[in-house]
């Protein structure tokens, strides 16, 4: 007679871990005072520190998470500040500055 094979047991399903929901707020820099809340009947998210009142909303999926809408928040702030970045170097450059035009006097 033969012996009959034992089964391996699958191997335990890890689990996933939970991503923030509060975050710190990128204006008044208190750690875990920016809330995120998703609206998913108008599609909306939006985060909100409950220090500095300042708040920040934008379109989301059915994919989207907390994390997410954070994220976007800080790009936009990235993105703003670099902007104005440049227009002052622009207008460091442009003080009065006129470039001379150069005239060709062979024909």
């Amino acid at each position: 007679m033969r012996k009959r094979k034992s089964r391996a047991k699958p191997a335990p399903k890890k689990r996933m871990e939970k991503l923030d929901t509060v975050f710190s707020c990128p204006f008044c820099n208190h750690g875990t005072n920016v809330e995120c809340r998703i609206d998913m009947k108008n599609l909306i998210g939006e985060a909100s520190c409950r220090i500095c009142q300042e708040s920040f909303s934008s379109v989301i999926t059915s994919l989207t998470e907390p994390i997410d809408i954070y994220n976007e928040w800080i790009d936009e702030c990235e993105r703003v500040n670099n902007h104005e970045e440049e227009e002052e170097e622009e207008e460091d450059r442009d003080d009065g500055y006129v470039p001379e035009k150069r005239v060709s006097t062979t024909e």
